[in-house]
């Protein structure tokens, strides 16, 4: 068994397998006849299951006292360049491992590709692996080139999941996306070839791409480190996306395939967030801190114009998709309030929304399996011919909006209270967004659910068997983080609890974080002067 902070020559590799099981499984996909496509969902199942299993209990044997790198793999791949296969897993990235673990077996197993030809089940299961691979080594990489390297592969596999099994605008759609990833890719592949060399004259012996070596050791110059940090961020605000670079989410969610909008929304935009976190403030704490104030303004822009724009919408699929530009405003806004409190709390809030919102595209994309439409107007009256489809949507529905005893109100009332004191007017604002997202996401379900069914309608069919296996995980971790959110805190907290220090530390400032409570001196003097003053009144 592999110890917490060991390396892997020592025992089973499991950060390795985590992304090469996932592989073996498309290569070998590829190699099976296009004749037998019963296999192909058989072999898909099998190698994201056994997948599932590993980062489930990759999470249980997790150490939570450990604020550092756990299960490190580290094995030289490109000597000469210091480029190496390093791998590691903390609290920061710990619960979108499992996250991304556990939701590819349900994409697969619970929704059948949009097409009516089952040879082409073949490369649906096949890219699905891939876009598994990549998003797993995209959270596990702890060398600069290794993380570009998937961090661009995720692109290759959403691309064609969404041009080819994808909806009436498919081709339009998977092109914005790639386009727009790329171009901001471009940034970030310029930063990490400048960052590598610049810290190997300053502070790193020789070349090398390690996250660690660099981030601990290399100095950079005010001016230095502010560009090099913005073209990492453009690439992670694209992917995010911050406002106003997110117009081709709303496309490519309501495009693509049902399956492809619950990955997207579910783990793939977290690939933004989660580097800001681990790139952004990590290597260039000084250029964060310098630069909070225009992504505290980006962020409650987009929390407010998300759910504006989400109020507007006619197609259901859509709102759902621009309540995602409001929600990772939200993240983002943690992410630069500079305290342990509002960072737990987005990192909790990117797990909470790939499970709340990969939930509602699930059931958007049953109710047009359905109707075949998504269309608001022509849905009316759902709840009175299929009450527990209805009481599942209100449920997830409930989960979004941030309800006390859910999982999103644990998550967004860390990050409001966390950033309160550092971020005090841009929280006021944002505030309105947990309002905002009750009215648009409330009124949708008001407008599909309430009411007596037309014609159309009187025939929607029940909740199956099937679809309620699918979303029973979605629903009980909703309500167990809701109501039990300690296991996940207690994992997140001593990571960014370390890398609030590392930012203090290497950036050269002290985060202000006023005081709440009067906490009690060491000698205990204010014990005695309140003693005082009692026996005082006392006489």
């Amino acid at each position: 068994m592999l110890a917490a902070g060991s390396s892997s020559d020592l025992a089973f590799p499991i950060l390795s397998m985590l992304i090469l099981l996932p592989v073996a499984g498309a290569a070998l996909i590829v190699l099976l006849s296009k004749r037998r496509p019963e296999y192909m969902k058989l072999v898909a199942a099998i190698s994201s299951v056994a997948t599932a299993a590993m980062s489930v209990w990759l999470t249980v044997e997790f150490d939570r006292a450990d604020d550092g790198f756990q299960f490190v793999s580290k094995q030289p791949w490109i000597d000469q360049w210091g480029i190496g296969w390093h791998l590691g897993v903390d609290g920061i990235s710990l619960f979108l491992v499992l996250l991304t673990g556990v939701l590819f077996p349900l994409a697969i197993l619970g929704i059948d590709p949009h097409n009516d030809d089952p040879a082409q089940d073949k490369p649906y299961f096949a890219w699905l692996l891939l876009l598994e691979a990549g998003v797993m080594g995209a959270f596990l990489s702890l060398d600069l080139f290794l993380f570009f390297v998937f961090f661009e592969i995720v692109l290759v596999p959403m691309y064609f999941l969404i041009g080819g099994w994808g909806y009436e605008r498919r081709e339009y759609a998977a092109t914005k996306f790639f386009l727009y990833t790329m171009v901001g890719s471009a940034f970030m592949f310029v930063s990490i070839m400048a960052t590598v060399f610049i810290a190997s004259r300053n502070g790193v012996n020789g070349i090398t791409f390690d996250l660690v070596e660099i981030a601990e050791n290399a100095s950079f110059a005010t001016s230095t480190g502010r560009w090099l940090f913005f073209g990492f961020a453009i690439a992670f605000a694209v992917k995010v996306p911050v406002f106003p670079l997110h117009t081709w989410l709303p496309d490519a969610h309501t495009q693509a395939p049902t399956a492809g909008s619950v990955v997207l929304a579910g783990v793939m935009l977290k690939l933004g967030t989660y580097g800001l976190l681990r790139f952004g403030l990590y290597l260039f704490p000084e250029a964060a801190h310098w630069s909070r104030s225009l992504w505290l303004t980006l962020a409650v822009i987009g929390i407010t114009y998300g759910a504006i724009a989400a109020t507007m919408q006619k197609d259901l699929k859509r709102l759902v998709a621009y309540s995602s530009v409001a929600h990772l405003g939200f993240i983002v806004l943690g992410t630069f309030a500079f305290t342990s409190e509002a960072i737990t709390g987005s990192v909790m809030q990117m797990v909470n929304h790939g499970v709340s919102t990969g939930a509602l595209f699930l059931l958007v994309g049953m109710i047009y399996e359905r109707r075949h439409t998504r269309q608001i107007s022509e849905l009316k009256g759902l709840q009175a011919v299929a009450p527990i489809f209805a009481a599942a949507f209100l449920l997830v529905t409930l989960s979004s909006i941030g309800v006390p005893g859910l999982n999103g109100f644990v998550g967004e009332f860390l990050i409001l209270i966390g950033s309160f004191g550092t971020a005090r007017w841009w929280v006021v604002i944002a505030a309105a967004g947990v309002i905002l997202a009750a009215l648009y996401l409330l009124w949708a379900y008001q407008r599909v659910f309430h009411g007596e069914p037309d014609e159309a309608n009187k025939t929607f069919p029940e909740l199956k068997l099937k679809e309620a296996l699918v979303l029973l995980p979605f629903i009980g971790v909703i309500v167990f983080t809701g109501i039990y959110p300690k296991p996940m805190l207690e994992r997140i907290e001593p990571a960014v609890d370390r890398l609030i220090a590392h930012v203090e530390d290497r950036g050269g400032f002290e985060i202000d974080r006023p005081t709440v409570i009067e906490h009690e001196s060491p000698a205990g003097e204010d014990d005695e002067a309140h003693d005082a003053e009692t026996a005082e009144a006392g006489e």
